[in-house]
């Protein structure tokens, strides 16, 4: 087969490319601390995706009673830093939770879009969970971005802030929303707070690892080609192109002679989830494609390779930045068990 990247025993072998800032644990100790002295003001307002509408006649809704009867579904909205307000689908079995509490999945999307459609849950409700799918600030979806402009900004957010102090990069921000709302699901009644788990693909793999690093909480997590990884390897393998043409677009406007070169990615390397993966204690299930030029696989290796808990990759020889066959029913039954 074909290589984009280096073969599968360098894989599993290379340990990252982008620098560690000397300061990144008093970084992240730092930034925790913001986040707990933060009010969430958590509130949940019943939502009814599935009404009928008035064109739909005679008899309608019978479908929308049907999907009620198997999720409660709610807009979940709490305060995250900086006073944005984040944005969550919460949806949850219908019916008394059993004693101890049901156990809760989070959900992350992918970049620049947002939490997929109500139904797309309900899989893991009609198995006894808790579900919260989170919008990322300034995205497709509906949480706020707090930076200075009203309205989404949806993509450009891997050099927000990147010219600022280091507290101002955007991605600290995402990360420490996912780990807040980690501990509020956490607290929810008729939640078991042993059992709440993870999962994303993309840039909710990215922020499936953060939240587990800050989290440590979390039991269970299952990343798929994560997002967030080894910016200079990245940019060094020339693929800083679509998810990653932040990159390329800050280095063209921003420093055309590389002249910052390595201020700017040892920067970058408070937000790199390769740094954070060592402070996950989740049992891990990931998945990668080897054929994936979006997020390169030594990226996402990096990260993966210096996780320390319980752990096992998951390895798609000919397979990109694109659906897994059969990752979804093997993720559904390694978080089930």
């Amino acid at each position: 087969m074909p290589l984009i990247d280096l073969p599968l025993d360098g894989l599993h072998a290379y340990m990252g490319r982008n620098p560690r800032p000397d300061d990144f644990d008093a970084y992240w100790d730092k930034a925790m601390a913001e986040m707990r002295a933060v009010d969430a003001g958590l509130t949940l307002t019943p939502a009814e995706p599935f009404g009928a509408g008035p064109e739909d006649g005679p008899g309608a809704g019978s479908e929308s009673e049907a999907a009620a009867s198997i999720a409660a579904c709610h807009d979940l909205m709490f305060t995250g830093v900086g006073g944005a307000r984040v944005y969550a689908k919460h949806l949850a079995p219908v019916g008394p939770p059993p004693a101890g509490g049901r156990p809760a999945v989070l959900f992350f999307h992918g970049y620049g879009v947002q939490s997929s459609d109500w139904t797309q849950y309900f899989a893991y409700v009609l198995a006894g969970c808790v579900v919260v799918a989170m919008d990322c600030r300034g995205q497709g979806g509906r949480s706020e971005d707090v930076g200075g402009v009203s309205g989404p900004t949806r993509q450009g957010h891997i050099v927000r802030g990147l010219e600022d102090a280091p507290e101002k990069l955007l991605y600290r921000s995402i990360f420490l929303d996912t780990a807040q709302l980690a501990g509020l699901v956490m607290n929810m009644d008729g939640v078991d707070p042993t059992r709440v788990m993870a999962q994303g693909a993309s840039q909710g793999g990215g922020l499936t690892l953060a939240c587990a690093a800050l989290e440590p909480r979390i039991a269970k997590i299952a990343p798929v080609y994560p997002f967030l990884c080894d910016y200079q390897r990245v940019w060094e393998m020339d693929l800083d192109e679509q998810a990653y043409g932040d990159l390329r677009d800050f280095f063209r406007q921003r420093d055309p002679r590389h002249e910052r070169v390595g201020e700017w990615f040892r920067r970058l390397g408070y937000i790199d989830n390769q740094h954070l993966a060592p402070r996950i204690q989740a049992t891990t299930l990931m998945a990668t494609g080897l054929m994936d030029r979006i997020c390169p696989p030594s990226t996402q290796f990096a990260a993966y390779n210096k996780i320390t808990a319980p752990k096992e990759l998951v390895v798609y020889p000919d397979y990109a930045h694109e659906r897994l066959e059969g990752w979804a029913d093997k993720a559904f039954g390694f978080l089930m068990r």
